[in-house]
């Protein structure tokens, strides 16, 4: 009697694992079809997201917000873009892209131009720089606008526009009046020169005179009047100031507290 009724237990515990078990995988199997649907669908849902016109407005917004660049118009003789934009150095208007056969062309912005309200016009008028405003002394006389600013170029000679002129409207009476002032204060700052030794001037600077030469500046001894030094003189002290040794400056060092 007692061993049939462990040999039922045995086979109750059998089948009640059995059934156990299958249920367990019919449920995983259940779920990973199911995560699989969850998945597929989270794909479908993204891809459809990403070619929405929206997202892809949104990507040219934020390109164009990425560059700096404003569309003006349509260049009438070219029938290229004009745009506005940051460049190396500072805002300018160009033509064309990148992507043309034909290189863009730049131009920077003038003082008091703001790149939000400039218009295609005043962007076309700054490709007539640099303009060509006539002769002096039988060389042309240029403005333009350079790295450092608008500028007056006669005689492979720059002259630094005063900020109370503008580019686009002044004048080759103004131009040669700006020259000679230039020349003016060129001749105040050169003391003497020497055609014998042409890199070798004699200036007024910030602190007093000194011997210009190769590039190098020279401080003339005390006692010496500039104007009336020899160009044998001018070498004699720059000789002397190169053999000088140089003179290694002091460092003090901070004692720790105790």
């Amino acid at each position: 009697m007692r061993k049939r009724t462990t040999s039922r237990a045995k086979e109750t515990i059998k089948e009640a694992t059995t059934k156990a078990t299958e249920a367990v995988k019919e449920t995983v199997e259940k779920t990973a079809v199911k995560a699989s649907e969850v998945i597929e669908e989270a794909k479908d849902a993204a891809a459809d997201i990403t070619k929405a016109p929206v997202v892809e407005e949104a990507k040219s917004l934020r390109m164009e917000h990425k560059v700096g660049e404003r569309i003006l118009g349509t260049d009438p003789k070219s029938g290229r873009p004009v745009s506005v934009k940051i460049g190396r150095f500072g805002p300018l208007v160009q033509i064309g892209t990148p992507e043309d056969e034909e290189k863009p062309l730049f131009a920077s912005l003038l003082k008091g131009q703001s790149m939000s309200s400039i218009t295609l016009d005043e962007a076309l008028r700054l490709f007539d720089l640099p303009r060509t405003l006539g002769n002096f002394e039988d060389k042309p006389v240029t403005v333009g606008i350079g790295k450092f600013g608008p500028y007056i170029r006669h005689d492979n000679k720059y002259v630094s526009l005063p900020k109370t002129y503008e580019p686009l409207s002044v004048t080759l009476e103004e131009a040669i009046d700006i020259i000679h002032q230039k020349r003016e204060q060129e001749s105040q700052r050169v003391i003497k020169s020497f055609t014998e030794e042409p890199d070798l001037e004699i200036l007024n600077g910030r602190y007093g005179a000194y011997i210009a030469y190769k590039k190098k500046n020279y401080k003339i001894p005390k006692g010496s009047e500039p104007a009336s030094l020899s160009l044998e003189a001018c070498l004699q002290i720059i000789k002397e100031s190169e053999e000088k040794p140089a003179t290694k400056k002091r460092t003090t060092s901070k004692k720790s507290a105790k």
